[in-house]
C-alpha cells in the first residue's frame, strides 16, 4: 500500500517544487533584464536614490517591529497548544503539534516578509529605468515596468507554493498520516496573514499620510504641481507608493495563495475521508496536492503572459496589458482542465473530473469579471466617475456626496458575481457523484481565480513603478512630451492598482468561504461537528454582530491613523515653507529626510493598534463564549458575518477611493475648467478623502478577512 502512494507523491512534489524553482529562476532572469537597462541622467539618479533610501529605512524599521510581534505570538501559540488544548483521539502528541504549528507559523511569517522585500527591491530600481526608457519609447518603458513588477509577482506566488510543498514533504518524510498534514501546517497561512496585515497597514498608513500631506500643502495651499521638487514631502510620497503597493500588496497576495493552498488541501483530505474506498492511496495524495499542481501550472501561464506583452507606440498601454492577461487566463484554464483530468478522476466516477474542471473555469471567469467590473467603477470613460466629476462643479461637498453614493453602489455587481460563482461551483461539485464534494467544488473555483495571481501582481507592482517614473521625470525637469508618455503609463498604473484590489477582494471572498468550510471540517475532526451555525441562539447572534462591528472599528482605526500621521506631515511642510522662503522660489533645496522620518515613525506607531485588535478579537470571542459551551459555533458566526461585512466594506472603500481619484484626473484632462479651476480644487478634496479609503483601510480589510479565517483555523482546538 505504501508503495502505491510514494511514487505518486514523489512525482507530484518534484513537479511542484520544480515549477516553483523555474518561476524563481525566471524572476531572477527578469531582475537581470531590468537592472541591465539604462539608468538615466545623474539628476534622475539623485531622485531615485533618495526614494530607495527612504523605502529601505522604512522597511528596516517596519520589519523589526513585525519580527518582534511575530516571535511573541509564536511563543504564545506554542504555550496554548502545549499546555491549554485538550488532546483529541488519533492526533500527534501535544508537544509535537505545538512545535509543528509554531514552526510553520514562524516560517510563514518569514516567507511573507521576504516576499514583500523582494518586490520592493526590484520596484525601487525599476522606476528610474522605466523613466529613462520613456525618453525614447513607450513600449520599452511598458515592458521594463511590467517585467520589474513580474519579479515580485512570480517570486511571491512561487515562494508561497514552495513553502507549502516543502512543509508537506518534510512532514510526509517524518511519516505523519497524509490526511492529517494540512491541519499541522495551517500555522504557515496564519504566519503569512499576520505579517501581511502589518505590512499592508504600515505601508498603507505611510503612503497616504505622505500623499495627503504633500497634496494639501503643495497643490491646494502653495499651488505647485504634483511631484514638484520644491515640496518637502514629495520624496516621502514617492516612497509611500512602494511600501504600500509593492511590499504591502506582495505580502497580501502571498498570504492569499498560502492560506488558500492549505485550506483546499484540508477540504481535499475531507473529501477523501468522506468517500472511503473510492480513491486509491495514490489518488488520495493526488487529491490533496491538486491545489499545488494547479497553482504551479498557473505560474507557467503567468510567465508566458508577461513575456508576450508589447504595445505599439500609439496604442493605449492598457490594451497590451489586457492582452497579456487574456493569454494568462486561457493558458491557466487549459492547465487546469488537464490537472483535473489527471488528478481528480476516480475510476468509480468517470464524470467527476469535468465537473471540477468547470468549477476551475468558473473561478477564472470570476477573476476576469472582477477586472472589468472594477474598470467600470473606477475608469473615467464610464458613468460612475463622470458623475463625480460633474458634481465637482458645485464644490467639494457635492463631490463627496456623489463619490460616497458611487462607493455604496459599487458593492452590488461584485456581490452578484461572487454569489453566482459560489453557488454554481458548489452545485457542480455536489453533482459530481462524490459525497460531500460541493465544498471542494468551491475550493477548485477559488484555485481557478488565484491561478492568474502572479500576472495580476505584476500588473499591480507596475502601478507604483510607473507612478515613480512619472515623478522622476517631473522632478528632473524632462521635456513635456516625455512627461505625457509617463502620464499615460501612470494613468494605466492607477487602473491596474484598482484592478488588483478588486481581484484581491474577489479572491479573499472565495478564499474566506473556503477557509470557513475548512474551519467546520476541523471542528468536526476535533469531535464536535456543527451541522449548521444556528443564529437564533442569542450567543451565536451576538458573535455575528461582533464580527460585523470589528470590520467598522478596524477601518476607523486605519483611517484615523492616516489623519494623525498626515497632520504631522502638513505641519512639517508648512514649517519648512515659512522657515525658508527660498524653497518655493526654487533657490534652496527642501529637507526631504525630515518628512520621511516623521511619516515612518507615525506609520509604525499607528499600525499596532488595529493589527492587534484584529488578532485578539476572534480569540477573545472564542474563549469568552466557550464558558457557555458555544465557543466553536459563536466563532463560526463571528467569522461568517465578519467576512460578509469585510467584503462589502472593502469593495466600498477600494472602488469609492479609486473613483474619486480618477474623477480628479478626468478634470485634469481639461474637463470642467481643467487644472486649477474650482472644480479641480473640489476634485482634489474628494481624492484626498478617497486616499485612505482605497490605499489604507480597503487593502488592509482583505488581509483582515483572511486573517480571521487563519486565526480561527489555528486556534479552533481552544474553542471546542
Amino acid at each position: 500500500m505504501a508503495g502505491s502512494k510514494e511514487p505518486q507523491l514523489t512525482m507530484l512534489i518534484a513537479l511542484v517544487l520544480g515549477l516553483s524553482v523555474l518561476a524563481l529562476a525566471v524572476a531572477w532572469g527578469l531582475r537581470g533584464f531590468v537592472l541591465r537597462q539604462d539608468n538615466g541622467t545623474p539628476e534622475m539618479r539623485k531622485i531615485s536614490d533618495a526614494i530607495q533610501e527612504g523605502a529601505q529605512a522604512f522597511l528596516r524599521r517596519q520589519y523589526r517591529t513585525i519580527g518582534l510581534l511575530s516571535i511573541a505570538l509564536g511563543v504564545l501559540i506554542y504555550l496554548l497548544y502545549a499546555f491549554f488544548r485538550k488532546p483529541h483521539p488519533g492526533e500527534p502528541a501535544a508537544v509535537t503539534l505545538a512545535l509543528t504549528t509554531t514552526l510553520s507559523f514562524l516560517f510563514g511569517a518569514l516567507c511573507s516578509g521576504v516576499a514583500g522585500l523582494v518586490g520592493m527591491y526590484v520596484a525601487v530600481r525599476s522606476n528610474i529605468r522605466t523613466a529613462s526608457a520613456a525618453r525614447s519609447s513607450l513600449n520599452k518603458a511598458l515592458q521594463i515596468a511590467l517585467r520589474g513588477g513580474a519579479v515580485s509577482g512570480l517570486f511571491v506566488v512561487a515562494m508561497s507554493l514552495f513553502g507549502v510543498a516543502l512543509l508537506y514533504s518534510v512532514l510526509d518524510a517524518l511519516h505523519f498520516e497524509p490526511t492529517k498534514i494540512p491541519l499541522m501546517i495551517v500555522g504557515y497561512g496564519f504566519g503569512a496573514s499576520f505579517v501581511a496585515l502589518f505590512a499592508q497597514l504600515g505601508g498603507g498608513i505611510y503612503t497616504k499620510a505622505a500623499d495627503v500631506g504633500a497634496d494639501l500643502v503643495g497643490k491646494v495651499e502653495a499651488g505647485i504641481p504634483e511631484d514638484d521638487p520644491r515640496n518637502p514631502a514629495v520624496i516621502a510620497d514617492l516612497v509611500g507608493d512602494n511600501v504600500g503597493d509593492c511590499a504591502g500588496r506582495g505580502a497580501d497576495l502571498f498570504e492569499s495563495t498560502a492560506a488558500e493552498n492549505i485550506g483546499a488541501m484540508i477540504l481535499g483530505s475531507g473529501l477523501a475521508l468522506a468517500n472511503p474506498g473510492v480513491f486509491s492511496p495514490a489518488q488520495v495524495v493526488g487529491l490533496m496536492l491538486f491545489p499545488l499542481v494547479a497553482r504551479a501550472f498557473g505560474l507557467v501561464a503567468s510567465i508566458i503572459g508577461v513575456l508576450v506583452v508589447k504595445a505599439r507606440e500609439d496604442e493605449d498601454p492598457m490594451h497590451a496589458l489586457n492582452r497579456g492577461y487574456m493569454w494568462t487566463a486561457v493558458l491557466a484554464a487549459a492547465g487546469f482542465v488537464g490537472g483535473t483530468y489527471w488528478l481528480l478522476n476516480p475510476p468509480a466516477f468517470p464524470a467527476a473530473w469535468w465537473h471540477f474542471a468547470v468549477c476551475g473555469v468558473i473561478g477564472i471567469a470570476t477573476s476576469i469579471a472582477f477586472v472589468y467590473i472594477t474598470q467600470y467603477y473606477t475608469e473615467y470613460r464610464y458613468r460612475p466617475v463622470k458623475s463625480i466629476a460633474a458634481a465637482s462643479v458645485t464644490g467639494p461637498a457635492t463631490n463627496i456626496i456623489a463619490g460616497f453614493a458611487v462607493a455604496l453602489e459599487c458593492t452590488a455587481l461584485p456581490t452578484f458575481t461572487i454569489s453566482a460563482a459560489i453557488i454554481a461551483s458548489y452545485r457542480l461539485g455536489a453533482s459530481s457523484g462524490l459525497a460531500h464534494a460541493g465544498l471542494f467544488g468551491t475550493a477548485v473555483a477559488t484555485m481557478g481565480m488565484l491561478g492568474t495571481a502572479a500576472y495580476i501582481l505584476a500588473m499591480d507592482t507596475f502601478g507604483p513603478i510607473t507612478d515613480n517614473a512619472g515623478g522622476i521625470i517631473e522632478m528632473s525637469h524632462q521635456p513635456e512630451a516625455i512627461r505625457k508618455r509617463t502620464d499615460r503609463l501612470d494613468a494605466v498604473g492607477n487602473t491596474t492598482k484598482a484592478l488588483t484590489k478588486g481581484y484581491a477582494i474577489g479572491s479573499a471572498a472565495l478564499a474566506a468561504f473556503l477557509l470557513f468550510s475548512a474551519y467546520l471540517d476541523e471542528v468536526a475532526l476535533l469531535g464536535s461537528p456543527l451541522q449548521a451555525v444556528d443564529i437564533s441562539k442569542p450567543e451565536v447572534f451576538v458573535g455575528g454582530l461582533l464580527g460585523a462591528m470589528l470590520v467598522f472599528w478596524f477601518s476607523a482605526l486605519a483611517i484615523g491613523a492616516v489623519t494623525k500621521a498626515a497632520v504631522s506631515v502638513i505641519k512639517e511642510v508648512r514649517r519648512q515653507f515659512q522657515a525658508d522662503p527660498g524653497i518655493l522660489k526654487g533657490t534652496s533645496r527642501p529637507d526631504y529626510g525630515t518628512a520621511v522620518d516623521i511619516v515612518t515613525i507615525g506609520a509604525l506607531k499607528a499600525m499596532v493598534a488595529p493589527g492587534l485588535l484584529a488578532v485578539a478579537m476572534p480569540i477573545a470571542v472564542g474563549l469568552f463564549f466557550k464558558l457557555f459551551h458555544l465557543g466553536a459555533e459563536t466563532v463560526a458566526a463571528f467569522l461568517m458575518v465578519g467576512t460578509i461585512g469585510g467584503i462589502l466594506m472593502a469593495t466600498l472603500l477600494n472602488n469609492g477611493g479609486g473613483a474619486w481619484d480618477n474623477a480628479k484626473k478626468y478634470i485634469e484632462t481639461g474637463e470642467y475648467g481643467g487644472k486649477g479651476s474650482p472644480a479641480h480644487k473640489a476634485g482634489v478634496v474628494g481624492d484626498t478623502v478617497g486616499d485612505p479609503f482605497k490605499d489604507t483601510a480597503g487593502p488592509s480589510l482583505h488581509v483582515l478577512i483572511k486573517l480571521l479565517s487563519t486565526v480561527t483555523l489555528v486556534l479552533a482546538p481552544l474553542f471546542v
